[in-house]
């Protein structure tokens, strides 16, 4: 096995396949998102300023009315893009939210202190600043255009400045913009909104009760919720209060959890029970067991965050961002204290606010925690959070008209390009920093959150590697699953590659609902493992994972050179199933669901595990371990 080669493959478990939408595949596809919301901006303003520049508010302008019966909504095609599509987007923002209060990072509710003190403090400083300079106006009114961090830009910019950065930043910027987002839709409803018919507010606050009800209810719940929701939409445009607003809401109330192996191995009985009677009653039931078995949250992202990530926020984009830029404008912007107030409260008043308002979050003197990152990285990420653009220019629309509003675009657009260019140099001189000065703050950062239930006991696991490594890579699998007979030429590499900086640790899982010789192949490595041949039996059936019936085992056993009579024993008494069973118990503590599941140093590591994505997070471990190591020096 020394000689094969690393196998090329997609490198996700059969159950996860679709499933990783944490932070991280939230991320990426936001990154994409970012440069496409760019492509759409540059596309808006060449169309204000082509010779067709008149369509440009004529097309957007264009009322569209749907009526039901003596029922109407009518509203021009921004508004339908504004206040309708962009709901979605915001539906997105609220279930990744959710997703890291529930399973994530946020699950403990202590760090939830920092981040929403830091979305406060971000908020409230870039408002002063703009009235400072709006004072005495009647631009002033505007100020809640200074206000609140666009989630897809930052979150795209900071992917393409700093692709390695700690996911703990993605997760602490994440959680500001959410708050962020709420805090600005607070405000449209309120100060921005001329009439409020109470009525309508009330129905909407209604339907908002029974779709939380709707959890409870049987298989017919999901079209149910669906018609709830709209009727919710309609209830809030009614109310005058912008509607946009119930996406975020109807996000952070959608439940989010790991699959379970126990409904995983449900799907099977029902799969197989349709195999053999492939009746619609059968054909049914698998598919709502199928359904269940993955959180609604998760269900939710996978199906529209493309949609709000490439169409939706990009349309907005093309709506909102096109001003006819002209000498006169840039001459008038240069002074306007609308374009200097808004620039002004993103670019300084947003960062020097996120950071001084998580300082005193932090202080020990009022009991605060520990923060998330370390200082230096967290002023790049407040710099990020200086990048306005969806919802500045949704309140800018509400706000101004006019030459005023295209004075208020061109501070937002100019954000965008201030905001990344200052994250940038403050990334690149964070590193520089000499390694004691980083391995300080990274000591002074709150511990990880662990995932792997049960610590690594080198007298009782199996391990491959130096025991005084920086890294412990722990897998659960299968020596039946193809994903982990995938795996595994990866994990020969990766112990190449690391040397004595990595250890790697097998536990069992044999999914027996699957593969009918998992449990016995399990049982059969231990047996080899009381005869001081473990990792000997497990190349051998990694390398042949169609072929482990009774038989092929032996003659296994026997080419090892086993005492076969003892070996054949202890399978016969299941000797070894009360520790395979250990395993299990184990695996399901730690939330794991399908093979092959990873732990880098007790951390869970999501999506793919190709040679490159597994390289990257066992060396991120590594600095982390060497860092703290020199902190502890």
């Amino acid at each position: 096995m020394a000689g094969e080669e690393t196998t090329e493959y997609s490198g996700r478990t059969a159950w996860a396949r679709n499933l990783a939408a944490p932070v991280r595949a939230f991320l990426s596809t936001e990154t994409g998102s970012a440069s496409t919301l760019l492509v759409a901006t540059v596309l808006a303003l060449l169309w204000a300023n082509s010779p067709w520049r008149d369509t440009y508010g004529s097309v957007w302008n264009t009322v569209l009315s749907i009526r039901l019966g003596g029922g109407e909504v009518s509203a021009t095609l921004r508004q339908w893009v504004n206040e309708g599509l962009m709901t979605f987007f915001f539906l997105v923002v609220g279930l990744e939210a959710k997703r890291e209060l529930d399973v994530g990072e946020l699950r403990q509710r202590q760090r939830l202190t920092i981040p929403m003190v830091a979305a406060i403090g971000g908020m409230i400083l870039p408002v002063a600043i703009y009235l400072a300079v709006n004072a005495g106006r009647s631009s002033a009114h505007g100020w809640g255009a200074a206000m609140s961090t666009d989630t897809a830009f930052a979150l795209g910019a900071l992917g393409l400045l700093t692709p390695r950065v700690a996911t703990r930043l993605r997760v602490f910027l994440l959680t500001v913009a959410v708050f962020d987002d709420l805090g600005a839709l607070v405000v449209i409803s309120t100060a921005y909104t001329t009439h409020v018919s109470f009525v309508a507010l009330g129905a909407a606050i209604g339907l908002f009760a029974v779709l939380i009800a709707l959890r409870y209810a049987p298989a017919w719940r999901r079209a149910a919720s669906i018609v709830v929701g709209v009727a919710m939409w309609v209830a809030m445009f009614k109310s005058g209060i912008d509607p946009v607003i119930t996406g975020l809401a109807v996000g952070l109330v959608t439940s989010a959890y790991p699959p379970s192996r126990q409904d995983l191995e449900r799907v099977t009985e029902l799969t197989r029970s349709f195999r053999e009677q492939p009746t619609p009653e059968l054909a049914r039931s698998a598919q709502l067991s199928v359904l269940s078995a993955i959180s609604p949250n998760e269900r939710l992202q996978y199906d529209l965050h493309p949609w709000t990530s490439y169409v939706i926020v990009p349309l907005f984009a093309l709506a909102n961002a096109g001003i006819h830029l002209s000498g006169g404008l840039f001459a008038d912007a240069v002074k306007s204290p609308i374009t200097i107030g808004i620039v002004a409260g993103y670019v300084v008043g947003k960062p020097v606010g996120i950071l001084t308002a998580s300082w005193l979050a932090s202080r020990p003197s009022l009991r605060g925690p520990r923060p998330a990152v370390s200082w230096p990285i967290l002023m790049g990420g407040a710099a990020v959070a200086g990048i306005g653009f969806t919802v500045s220019l949704l309140i800018a629309n509400l706000a101004f008209s006019g030459r005023r509003l295209d004075e208020a675009k061109l501070g937002v657009l100019v954000t965008v390009v201030l905001a990344p260019a200052v994250a940038w140099v403050v990334f690149r001189l964070t590193s520089r920093l000499p390694a004691p000065v980083r391995a300080r703050q990274i000591s002074g950062t709150a511990q990880e959150i662990l995932d792997l239930a049960e610590d690594v006991d080198p007298d009782r696991d199996h391990i491959r590697g130096s025991e005084e490594a920086r890294v412990t890579l722990v897998e659960y699998g299968d020596f039946e699953c193809p994903y982990c007979g995938q795996a595994e030429p990866v994990i020969r590499e990766l112990l190449s590659s690391f040397g004595d900086d990595l250890r790697y640790v097998w536990r069992h899982l044999p999914l027996n609902d699957v593969h009918p010789n998992a449990q016995l192949a399990a049982e059969a490595a231990e047996a080899a493992a009381a005869q001081g041949k473990f990792w000997e039996l497990y190349d051998v059936l990694l390398s042949h994972r169609d072929a482990h019936t009774p038989q092929q085992i032996g003659r296994y056993a026997h080419d090892l050179e086993l005492d076969v009579d003892r070996f054949w024993e202890e399978l016969r008494r299941h000797e070894h199933a009360p520790r395979v069973a250990e395993d299990v118990t184990s695996a399901d503590a730690s939330g794991v669901s399908g093979t092959p599941s990873f732990f880098i140093n007790g951390r869970r590591h999501q999506g793919a595990y190709d040679i490159d994505t597994l390289t990257a997070a066992v060396s991120a471990a590594r600095q982390r371990a060497r860092l703290l190591e020199k902190a502890a020096v």
